[in-house]
């Protein structure tokens, strides 16, 4: 089961350009790798670039094959693992504000701003209901 979250990035004029993330988007994972693994504009970019995807920081790919779903496979190197891999069209989403994006339905929604990070809580059901929540430091084990 997935802890769904979205990963945006804002932009100059306040819009915001997103993907969504499936796996683990609580902020003791998520906000951590992101925090230490795509802390520059540079790397978000290219993190959002590839689309949606089933987690940014794993060794596990898909290829695409004949059947539904493809083949998971290990890489030698942490990365993401997009749908695209698997041959499905999931290009990044568009937003014209933060709130559109906070929008979705997802549980979290990761937006990094001016240089940070910041995790929005859009659980519905939770008393801290699009209230920012604190990214714990530190690094992971991987």
């Amino acid at each position: 089961m997935g802890t769904r979250a979205r990963i945006g990035l804002e932009l100059q004029d306040g819009s915001v350009l997103s993907v969504y993330h499936h796996w683990d988007g609580y902020p003791e994972w998520l906000g951590r790798i992101l925090t230490n693994h795509y802390n520059t504009k540079e790397s978000v970019s290219d993190l959002i670039d590839g689309g949606d995807m089933s987690c940014c920081w794993t060794k596990q790919r898909w290829t695409k094959v004949d059947e539904p779903g493809g083949v998971t496979k290990e890489d030698d190197n942490y990365g993401p693992q997009y749908y695209s891999q698997r041959g499905e069209e999931t290009p990044p989403a568009y937003h014209k504000t933060v709130d559109e994006f906070l929008a979705n339905g997802e549980e979290y929604g990761y937006v990094f701003r001016k240089g940070q990070w910041v995790c929005y809580n859009t659980r519905s059901w939770d008393d801290n209901y699009l209230g920012v929540e604190p990214i714990p430091t530190g690094h992971l084990a991987c």
